[in-house]
């Protein structure tokens, strides 16, 4: 199977529920997104790898990851993204010391949040972009031009300043196949990449 190489292209958050975030990736040569729903910690640790001028005064949990795996000459040399299942997106994280390769396992926002900090890329296979990869129109676009902006951490005590983790699910049982195209097409017009994400993998799920 063919890999595709992925950019991350911005953050997007849901106005009504918490903790509830949508990173967005692009394919490198192509069109087509892939939005993946993180939780607010992975969402704040990726924003602050891509925003060099932030430094939390302690480090965060991929931070000590990077400074554990400097100290003992471990180097991330790539995140694939290599299964997509009931939703749920599967990476691993392959790493080498000494000449030697290991492939570890992660949660795919914890497998991005490292690749930013070692400077490695980020790949998917196509199948999984094609079962799982939305277009954007170009206003649309428009509005990843910049990393979207998250709250603030307590830079005091390096911890997340957001309101508890107390996102609501929404059951999509009562809809069919054909309905939730329509609402993943509504939630992609709305600029809505958390609900978009979620429509989507329902319909992956049923499919």
């Amino acid at each position: 199977m063919s890999l595709v190489r992925l950019n991350i292209r911005g953050i997007s958050y849901s106005q009504t529920q918490n903790g509830a975030y949508a990173l967005i990736l692009s394919e490198l040569d192509g069109d087509r997104k892939l939005p993946i729903v993180i939780g607010a910690f992975e969402a704040q640790s990726i924003a602050i790898a891509l925003e060099k001028e932030i430094k939390p005064p302690r480090p965060l949990t991929h931070d000590l990851f990077k400074n554990f795996a400097d100290r003992f000459d471990i180097v991330v040399k790539q995140v694939i993204i290599h299964k997509l299942v009931d939703g749920v997106f599967y990476s691993s994280v392959i790493c080498e010391r000494d000449g030697i390769e290991e492939i570890i396992d992660a949660r795919t926002s914890d497998a991005i949040a490292l690749a930013l900090r070692f400077f490695a890329p980020i790949f998917t296979y196509k199948n999984i972009l094609d079962q799982a990869g939305i277009y954007l129109k170009q206003q649309q676009e428009n509005e990843f031009d910049d990393i979207a902006d998250l709250e603030p951490l307590d830079i005091e005590n390096g911890e997340m300043s957001t309101s508890e983790l107390t996102s609501s699910e929404q059951s999509f049982d009562n809809f069919s196949i054909s309905d939730l195209h329509k609402m993943l097409d509504k939630a992609v017009v709305d600029e809505d990449y958390e609900k978009a994400a979620k429509v989507r993998d329902e319909i992956s799920k049923r499919e």
